[in-house]
């Protein structure tokens, strides 16, 4: 069995708009692979921690790898200073994460709006079920085209996976120089999870876009699949929608045994999503 979570934490802003990071990790200890959106470093807002450093503190067991989708400087002006504030994705492994790449979703520039890069990072992960690829996703927040220009962006790149063939391939040998520091390629697996913040309600376009993908929706036919996962908690009456998923690829679906909403979590506007896939040879 592989647990999974996804949790947008909101840079650990939490319903009571307090910053605490260990509620954070409490959320979701105890997953097989967690994906998390919404992690800063070095914001003013959140006391200029490194947050990735600190939950992969908290998260000691884990393996872990971060992409900022935004970065700029963020020093002081007062002398050298290579502090970067960056916010984006984190995913984390209790098995190892065989390779990875960090994305920078296309962007749309409104002129009345703030609008910033968003990220997500494509894993493949030496899980219990096998090897496994994980995307880790946050789409933009302020509408449906910006959207779907970053899931026709990561379709195209999830198409090309297999003729690709993952981080390196072929020989490792060049000219008598070993790339391949004496290792295999790493796997390059046709089954999939997308974890994250599509930013879309269930039949929206955003969503039609990932069912014609040829993805399913984990949590479809279950008693929960109604259940929210965020609360717009500063209008009133809070106003609730389901924004969060797991899709998995179509060699997964029928191996889904497992769909919940944390509605218990407070460190965050949003609700962890959990999802247990059984191995794939069941």
């Amino acid at each position: 069995m592989l647990r999974l979570v996804t949790y947008n934490i909101q840079f650990s802003r939490g319903k009571d708009g307090r910053f605490d990071l260990s509620r954070i990790a409490a959320a979701v200890r105890g997953a097989d692979v967690i994906a998390l959106q919404e992690v800063e470093r070095f914001w003013p807002r959140s006391g200029m921690q490194d947050q990735p450093a600190e939950l992969a503190r908290l998260l000691h067991a884990y393996y872990w790898v971060y992409g900022p989708g935004f970065d700029v400087h963020g020093g002081d002006g007062c002398g050298p200073d290579n502090r970067r504030r960056q916010f984006g994705v984190m995913l984390l492994s209790r098995t190892p994460i065989v390779q990875s790449r960090s994305l920078v979703l296309p962007k749309t520039h409104y002129p009345d709006a703030f609008n910033m890069y968003q990220g997500a990072v494509h894993g493949v992960i030496d899980s219990p079920i096998g090897p496994l690829g994980v995307w880790n996703v946050h789409l933009g927040y302020l509408d449906t085209p910006e959207r779907i220009a970053q899931l026709a962006y990561l379709r195209t790149l999830s198409e090309r996976d297999q003729a690709e063939r993952g981080a390196w391939s072929g020989a490792g040998d060049i000219r008598g120089d070993d790339w391949s520091a004496g290792t295999r390629p790493p796997p390059a697996p046709v089954e999939s999870v997308w974890l994250g913040d599509f930013n879309s309600e269930p039949g929206s376009p955003e969503y039609a876009c990932l069912l014609a993908a040829g993805l399913h929706d984990a949590a479809a036919g279950s008693e929960a699949e109604q259940a929210y996962t965020h609360e717009m908690d500063r209008e009133d009456p809070p106003r609730r929608r389901r924004l969060d998923y797991c899709f998995v690829s179509a060699g997964l679906r029928d191996h889904v045994r497992g769909y919940r909403v944390d509605h218990s979590a407070v460190g965050s506007d949003h609700q962890p999503v959990w999802v247990h896939l059984d191995a794939l040879t069941a």
